[in-house]
């Protein structure tokens, strides 16, 4: 990976060209949980305009269809990319490999959907032989601490925990809300088994590739894709790790970290990818064209 660039304003325009396939992340980028990033979609749109091919790569612990009826809620445009590809169908793969088994779930009931047509009988987790995490029950007032009870009670039965979105926190609005990567990285400090689907492991690279080879029917050289996110942990280490270029999107989750939000700190963030041994290609404030 070449070392970032300055922070590039209003032109993702000047490095089109360079590439095919964008795999892009969802939740921080094309929208904020609330309302679509209308410069992002734009940006998206023109990209596939001109040929290109736009992947939309999520740690959301949904099966793609419901994650495509959401962000249509959001006005984000059908036009603007080609397919979604989401941790819940990696985790989907998972549980359909645990076929006939007792599984326990973590999250919000909205999350349910990823068991739909799979030969998996939910239970409580006291009665589990492996369990599914997806989120906190309750992401509005509950904090990881809040689960230790359940953690210890896994830990002393060794049972193996499969975490659907490896994300810590989200952006809602301009508020950071826990996801089910907060609990998984809790469980497996106290020594539990974890499985990680989504990014920034490889399966779902993989499938977003497979995506991108079916909309353009052909075969995809790595120097012509380019990742996008606003995550160092899951976009920017996933990228690295599958050996593309990647471009960061400071107003997102690290926003707080790096000054303010319109005007990110240069020495900050060089602080922040020296601290993770990653080094994007590319770095903007917002995705814009």
């Amino acid at each position: 990976m070449s070392p970032p660039v300055s922070i590039i304003s209003n032109r993702f325009s000047a490095v089109a060209d360079l590439y095919d396939v964008l795999l892009s992340d969802v939740w921080g980028v094309v929208h904020n949980g609330i309302a679509a990033t209308v410069t992002a979609c734009d940006t998206l749109c023109r990209f596939r305009e001109r040929g290109g091919t736009v992947v939309l790569i999520t740690n959301a612990p949904r099966p793609c269809e419901y994650v495509q009826q959401f962000i249509g809620g959001l006005k984000v445009p059908r036009e603007c990319y080609d397919a979604i590809v989401t941790s819940g169908d990696v985790t989907r793969a998972l549980i359909g490999a645990r076929a006939g088994q007792r599984v326990g779930h973590i999250g919000p009931e909205r999350d349910q959907p990823i068991f739909d047509g799979l030969d998996a009988m939910l239970v409580p987790v006291e009665q589990a032989d492996y369990v599914v995490c997806t989120g906190l029950f309750d992401d509005t007032t509950e904090k990881p601490d809040d689960y230790d009870a359940i953690l210890a009670a896994m830990l002393a039965r060794k049972l193996p925990m499969t975490c659907a979105n490896p994300d810590i926190v989200v952006e809602r609005g301009h508020q950071l809300v826990y996801c089910a990567g907060a609990i998984a990285d809790r469980y497996a400090a106290k020594g539990g088994t974890v499985i990680f689907a989504g990014k920034p492991y490889r399966p779902i690279y993989e499938q977003a590739m497979a995506a991108a080879r079916r909309a353009r029917g052909c075969e995809i050289a790595r120097e012509r894709v380019l990742a996008i996110g606003d995550s160092v942990r899951t976009d920017l280490k996933g990228a690295d790790a599958f050996g593309i270029d990647a471009l960061f999107v400071t107003a997102g989750i690290h926003a707080d970290e790096l000054g303010a939000r319109e005007a990110p700190d240069a020495t900050a963030l060089a602080a922040v990818f020296a601290a993770a041994q990653v080094s994007p290609k590319l770095v903007m404030q917002q995705l814009t064209w």
